[in-house]
């Protein structure tokens, strides 16, 4: 068994702290269910970023609410890099898999989608 890391992104309209959970949770079900994990003692850790604009909540809250309450999380801020996406939340989740690299599916949403346009869930 392998550890595989899977992305997604999203972005919120306003820093808002139910907004935030709301967008989080919903990427992170969405990345649960294209990568077919069923048992949160598969996921090894999960960090989430956020853009220096959202500062209203942890969007780890998410995934405890979820139920992850045994996954080690970690919330940064990302760099402020002049005309980087506004108002995202990144998530890098890290995975025990018998799937290969090419097999994980990573996930974007919402404005996020052009973050990666080369990403088949992107599209």
């Amino acid at each position: 068994m392998s550890v595989r890391g899977v992305r997604g992104a999203t972005t919120v309209v306003a820093d808002d702290a139910e907004e935030v959970l709301s967008a989080t949770r919903e990427l992170l079900e969405a990345i649960l269910k294209e990568n077919e994990i069923d048992s949160f003692d598969e996921i090894c850790s999960i960090i989430f970023t956020t853009t220096p604009d959202l500062t209203t909540t942890f969007p780890a809250e998410s995934a405890r609410a979820l139920g992850m309450s045994q996954v080690p999380l970690l919330c940064a801020s990302e760099i402020a890099v002049p005309g980087a996406m506004p108002q995202c939340i990144r998530v890098l989740m890290h995975w025990n898999t018998e799937k290969t690299q090419s097999q994980i599916v990573h996930v974007y949403l919402r404005d996020a989608k052009k973050l990666r346009p080369d990403v088949a869930s992107a599209q």
